[in-house]
């Protein structure tokens, strides 16, 4: 009798880690479906009601590594992650989903169910943060990117970040298994936890509803973007006579755009290397006869190298009647970009009554920096951009997120990617991919103004409170720990 039951609970928990590694499998990555998420820990957390602690710890461990399986190509192919970064990055994934169940599961059946619900999100939230506070890749693991389509729900990052997406994200899954262990036993209970989550949900999306019905404020502006994938283009251009051939070749497309109304350009990072102060100076002198003929502002990539022999991924501004700006990228791209020298500064142009902001690429992969920048009121974000084909949704989006937390709407053109251009509701006005012509182009109209969000008042505030939150779980058990298991 105990055999048999051993071999149904194995069925059990080899079904619910299956189904689990399904749902992460199609609700993340490159083209996350995202239903799926909000029910993807719901079989491991309903198996783990009633297994052992191992087996509910290993089938989230298991079903979790299964799911981010979707992105071992790019983790290996494209990022080149030797195995034991990979090992590292599957490992600690299913570490924390194996403590988040174990934690949740001892909580339950010791009648802390209330504390369950939360101790679930708790763990991975915090995990999260951690591997933003961490690893090069900032806030790329995050399981709110999962949710960019579902504008509603996204506009809670206006007030908590991603944070407070993957938790309520996570929080809806719990709560049902929840509810359903104690339907029978504690009915009420069981009611008030879905319930109240439920209810916590349903004002979100109201919330979320009114925002997106709400207007950015400030002057709409045209925009063009322009990019080229075609040979040789999408590489870093050597310096001299290659360099000038495609400056004079983007400088057609900008002509294009200028003639159709846009106010400014923005172009993809690294076009070409730009060596000494000569090499530097006939690429201003350039482009500053460009800016002046259109009446068109201008926002290219560069690799600058300085004279003391120090690279930048430089952005390089050029404004009518005004001398170049420049911002270097903050966050570089290991291993590809481990030899460059970080930037330290932001970049904020005052344009009229527009406050415009500069970034690039990776940049928008972390909150602080665009928080920065919210805090000085920017209210149109020009990203030079450069993915890797493969990635140019899962990556690219990413910066929408950043749009909705802090305010500001988003003009983002990349090599290998897409050309979009997104408000600060995270809505994506207009795009197109990189090779959809030998120079693509794109022409947008789009509002300007900062919108003040909650998000850049208090920055990661629901990030420390879920750490506060975690820390009550763990003394929260700890002081339930004698108390007989309920199943």
């Amino acid at each position: 009798m105990a055999s048999a039951l051993d071999v149904k609970r194995l069925g059990f928990g080899l079904i619910a880690t299956a189904l689990m590694g399904l749902l992460i499998f199609f609700g993340t990555g490159l083209d996350p479906f995202w239903p799926l998420m909000w029910f993807a820990p719901l079989p491991v957390l309903l198996f783990a009601n009633r297994a052992s602690w191992w087996g509910a710890a290993l089938a989230a461990g298991l079903g979790v590594i299964l799911g981010i399986l979707n992105l071992w190509g790019v983790f290996h192919g494209l990022l080149r992650a030797p195995l034991p970064i990979l090992a590292q990055i599957y490992i600690s994934e299913g570490i924390a989903y194996a403590l988040a169940v174990s934690l949740y599961r001892a909580l339950l059946q010791r009648g802390a169910h209330w504390m369950a619900l939360l101790a679930f999100p708790a763990v991975i939230v915090s995990f999260e943060f951690f591997l933003n506070l961490t690893s090069p890749h900032g806030t790329s693991g995050s399981l709110a990117y999962s949710q960019l389509h579902f504008l509603p729900f996204l506009q809670l990052a206006s007030i908590t970040g991603p944070w407070g997406m993957s938790f309520l994200l996570l929080a809806f899954p719990t709560s049902l298994a929840i509810g359903w262990h104690l339907r029978s036993q504690l009915p009420r209970t069981a009611l008030q936890i879905v319930g109240g989550t439920l209810a916590v949900l349903a004002v979100v999306l109201v919330f979320g509803t009114v925002r997106l019905f709400g207007h950015q404020p400030g002057e709409k502006l045209t925009v063009g973007l322009a990019t080229s994938d075609a040979q040789g283009n999408a590489d870093v251009v050597e310096p001299g006579a290659p360099a000038d051939k495609l400056f004079a070749q983007y400088a057609t497309s900008v002509q294009s755009l200028a003639a159709q109304g846009a106010r400014v350009v923005v172009l993809p990072e690294k076009l070409a290397v730009v060596l000494d102060k000569q090499t530097a100076d006939s690429t201003d002198a350039f482009f500053g006869r460009l800016v002046d003929s259109t009446g068109v502002g201008i926002v290219m990539g560069e690799l600058r190298i300085a004279k003391d022999g120090k690279k930048y991924n430089e952005a390089r501004v050029y404004l009518p009647g005004r001398p170049p700006a420049s911002y270097d990228k903050e966050h570089m791209l290991p291993p590809f970009e481990s030899n460059l020298t970080p930037g330290t500064a932001l970049t904020v142009l005052p344009h009229g009554d527009m406050t415009w902001g500069v970034e690039i690429c990776k940049d928008m992969d972390f909150t602080p920096l665009s928080a920065a920048y919210g805090k000085k009121k920017v209210g149109l974000m020009l990203v030079p951009g450069w993915d890797f084909v493969v990635d140019r949704i899962f990556h690219g989006h990413m910066a929408i997120l950043r749009g909705v937390e802090s305010g500001f709407s988003i003009v983002r053109s990349a090599k290998q990617g897409s050309l979009f251009v997104s408000d600060d509701r995270g809505r994506i006005l207009s795009e197109i991919t990189s090779d959809a012509a030998p120079f693509t182009t794109l022409l947008v109209t789009v509002p300007t103004g900062h919108d003040d969000t909650f998000f850049d008042l208090m920055g990661d505030w629901v990030a420390y409170l879920t750490l506060l939150v975690l820390l009550g779980a763990v003394g929260c058990l700890i002081w339930l720990r004698k108390r007989p298991v309920q199943r």
